[in-house]
């Protein structure tokens, strides 16, 4: 397998081919269902599929946190993530911005246009990155289904320059925060989530799972 010089850094890291083990966890990810937060930490976080967990479920010391989150997110416990609307799609990030991860998105942006109601920006994660999505055409690829194209930098992961949410609206993010007002507003909601799933949203216009989007694209093929 074959990796760009952008996404080469964390073979730098990998384990020698002959090291041996304590314990070994072998996790199946196509069983791994999508993961959107829904609180106010990216631990407050579930599958795409499931519901909004109820503060009976928690430790008593747990559950201070999460009716704060409840009361800040407008939640009750018990509610269905997916279907949620949203205002703002960002993609970008220096966890969630690298080329594979806008490779990802891009394939997603092309199953649709996005919604008149939503503001989408994707935000490459470094200037290099940039680059090399440019040289591939992802920057038209978003353009045409209605994404704002911005140069590298953290834009609204944590606010930056005029890159805010406004009020009480609720932004899809590939960022790694959610904590109350990270992303400009005070009363901003923040739902983290893959750059595949920000586009799927970005498009639809709610929390929507990008599973059913591809595989519908692909039984449309």
């Amino acid at each position: 397998m074959a990796f760009d010089a952008a996404e080469r850094w964390w073979l730098q890291v990998a384990s020698d081919a002959d090291a041996s083990y304590d314990d070994v966890v072998t996790i199946d990810g196509a069983e791994i269902s999508p993961t959107v937060t829904w609180g106010i930490n990216p631990g407050q976080a579930i599958g795409v599929a499931e519901k909004i967990p109820l503060a009976a479920e928690y430790t008593p010391d747990e559950r201070g946190t999460v009716e704060d989150a409840y009361h800040y997110m407008d939640w009750h416990g018990g509610e269905p993530l997916a279907g949620t609307k949203i205002d703002v799609a960002f993609i970008g990030s220096c966890t969630n911005g690298r080329l594979s991860d806008l490779r990802e998105a891009a394939r997603v942006a092309k199953l649709g246009h996005v919604k008149s109601s939503v503001k989408a920006l994707v935000v490459p994660g470094s200037q290099a990155v940039a680059r090399a999505a440019e040289a591939e055409g992802l920057d038209e690829v978003f353009r045409s289904a209605g994404f704002e194209w911005r140069l590298a930098g953290c834009s609204m992961c944590l606010a930056m320059n005029p890159d805010k949410l406004v009020g009480r609206q609720v932004c899809a993010s590939s960022s790694n925060r959610n904590f109350k007002g990270r992303q400009g507003s005070p009363s901003g909601r923040t739902l983290l989530m893959s750059p595949a799933m920000v586009a799927a949203a970005a498009i639809t216009g709610s929390v929507t799972d990008v599973r059913v989007l591809l595989r519908g694209a692909k039984e449309k093929a």
